[in-house]
C-alpha cells in the first residue's frame, strides 16, 4: 500500500514576493512582478520586461556566508535560499557546517531547464577564450553543473537521502515533486524537498527572443505583458527564481506534531512522442489528455472531485488548446467547468522553476481557501469564452475547494500533472 504524502514546509523566491507571506499577498491582491529590464532594451531584445526576484543580493546575504556567497549563482541562490526556508518552515533548524550528524532519510530532488547559462556566458566562457583558465578559481564547476543546485542544498542541510536534480524544461519543477512523491510512497525516504529554480538572465532568454515566442508588445506596460487566455496575448513573458517544498510521509509527519498543509494525492509524466501534432515546442493533445487522466487515477479520484485548476497557460497560441484538452480529460463541458487560473499572469514564466512556484501557489490556496486571479484576460480568447464563468479576474474565497489539479507542459512534448487535497484531519 502506497504511504500517504503530505506538505509540511514550503520556501519560494518570485518575481511578486519572496517569502509565503509576500507571496500569498500577492497572489491574493493580484499584484505584479513583471517590469521593464532596461538591460535588455540595451542588448536589443525585441521583448524587453520580464520577471525576476527584487533585490535578490540583499536576501541571499542574510542567509549565507560570504565565503559560501562565492559558490552561489543566480540559479543555485534562488534554489538554496527557497530550500532554507522550506526547511525551516517545516520546523528543522539548519544544522552547523562542523555538525557530522546527517539526515539519512531525507533527500533533494531540484532541478533546473537551463541552470547557470548565466556563469557560463559571464565568467566561463570570457575566460577561457582569454587564456586565463589558470585564474578561475575551484568554484566553476560547482556553478554549472546541472546538479549543483541539489549539491548545495544536501550539503547546507546534511541531507543524506537521494540528491539529484531533473531537467524536463517547462515541467521540470512539477516533475521534481512527483519523483519525490514516488520516492516517499514507495518507503525509500521519509521526507524529501522538491522543486526548481532558474536564474533570470538574457543568456537564457535570448533563444525565446529569437523565436519570437516571448511578448514583445508591452514593453511600455510591463504589468500589462503577461496574457494567459487573453485574445490579445502575444506570447510568453520570461521570468526567474525559485521554490522547494518538503514533502513527507504522514505518520512521520503527525509523529513529530508537523503543520500540515496540504497532502500530494497523486501524478503523472509522460511525453506525447512529437506524434500527433506534437514536437519539440508544441504538445501532442493526445499526451496531454492522458497526462490528466493519469493524475486523475493515480490520486484514486473521479474528475467530478477537482474543483480548481492551475494550469500550463503561458500566454502563447497553446492557451485555448490546453483549456480544451483540460475539458475533454476531465469529461467537464463549459456548465460544469472548475475554476482555472494562471500563476504566470503574475509572474511570467519561469522556466524551470515555474512548476514549483505554481505549485506553492496552488498549496497556499487550498490552504487559505482562495483562488487567485488571472491577470490580463478580461478579454479571454474566443475559444475560452464559453468557460468564462471559471476563469477569476479577482481572488474569490473558496473555503470549499478540497482538491486542485496543477499541470505543465513542456517543451520537447513533455507533460506532468499533480493533485493536490486541502489538508483535513
Amino acid at each position: 500500500m502506497k504511504r500517504r504524502v503530505v506538505i509540511t514546509g514550503m520556501g519560494v523566491v518570485a518575481p511578486n514576493g519572496h517569502g509565503l507571506a509576500e507571496f500569498e499577498k500577492a497572489l491574493r491582491e493580484g499584484i505584479s512582478g513583471i517590469r521593464h529590464i532596461p538591460e535588455l532594451a540595451k542588448l536589443s531584445f525585441a521583448c524587453q520586461v520580464g520577471g525576476i526576484p527584487q533585490e535578490f543580493d540583499a536576501v541571499r546575504s542574510r542567509y549565507f556566508s560570504p565565503e559560501e556567497l562565492q559558490s552561489l549563482n543566480e540559479n543555485i541562490g534562488y534554489a538554496a535560499v527557497a530550500a532554507v526556508d522550506a526547511w525551516t518552515d517545516a520546523g528543522f533548524a539548519v544544522p552547523d557546517a562542523e555538525d557530522d550528524r546527517v539526515h539519512w532519510d531525507t533527500g533533494v530532488i531540484a532541478g533546473s531547464g537551463i541552470g547557470g547559462m548565466d556563469t557560463i556566458a559571464q565568467q566561463l566562457v570570457p575566460m577561457v577564450n582569454a587564456g586565463n583558465v589558470r585564474r578561475m578559481g575551484s568554484r566553476m564547476v560547482e556553478q554549472v553543473m546541472n546538479s549543483g543546485t541539489s549539491a548545495r542544498i544536501a550539503g547546507l542541510l546534511a541531507l543524506g537521502n537521494q540528491a539529484t536534480s531533473n531537467s524536463s524544461a517547462c515541467s521540470t519543477g512539477n516533475e521534481a515533486v512527483i519523483e519525490a512523491l514516488v520516492r516517499i510512497q514507495d518507503g525509500r525516504a521519509t521526507r524529501m524537498l522538491a522543486g526548481g529554480s532558474e536564474a533570470a538572465s538574457p543568456y537564457i532568454w535570448a533563444g525565446f527572443d529569437a523565436m519570437r515566442v516571448i511578448s514583445r508588445k508591452f514593453n511600455d506596460r510591463p504589468e500589462q505583458a503577461s496574457r494567459p487566455m487573453s485574445a490579445s496575448a502575444a506570447g510568453f513573458v520570461p521570468g526567474g527564481g525559485g521554490a522547494i517544498l518538503m514533502l513527507e510521509e504522514l505518520e512521520a509527519a503527525r509523529a513529530r506534531g508537523a503543520r500540515i498543509y496540504a497532502e500530494i494525492l497523486g501524478g503523472m509524466v509522460n511525453c506525447g512522442g512529437h506524434r500527433m501534432g506534437g514536437s519539440i515546442t508544441a504538445p501532442n493533445p493526445e499526451g496531454v489528455k492522458r497526462c490528466i487522466q493519469g493524475a486523475v487515477a493515480d490520486a484514486g479520484i473521479s474528475s467530478a472531485q477537482i474543483d480548481a485548476i492551475n494550469g500550463h497557460l503561458t500566454a502563447t497560441f497553446a492557451d485555448p488548446v490546453e483549456v480544451k484538452n483540460w475539458s475533454a480529460a476531465l469529461g467537464r463541458g463549459p456548465e460544469n467547468f472548475p475554476w482555472i487560473n494562471a500563476t504566470k499572469s503574475m509572474i511570467g514564466h519561469c522556466l524551470g522553476a515555474a512548476g514549483a512556484i505554481e505549485c506553492v501557489a496552488v498549496v497556499l490556496q487550498l490552504f487559505g481557501g482562495f483562488i487567485h486571479p488571472s491577470l490580463n484576460c478580461e478579454d479571454l480568447h474566443p475559444d475560452i469564452v464559453p468557460y468564462a464563468k471559471s476563469v477569476p479576474h479577482r481572488a474569490v474565497d473558496c473555503p470549499e475547494v478540497k482538491i486542485i489539479a496543477k499541470a505543465g507542459f513542456g517543451f520537447g512534448d513533455v507533460n506532468s500533472c499533480l493533485i493536490f487535497k486541502k489538508w483535513e484531519e
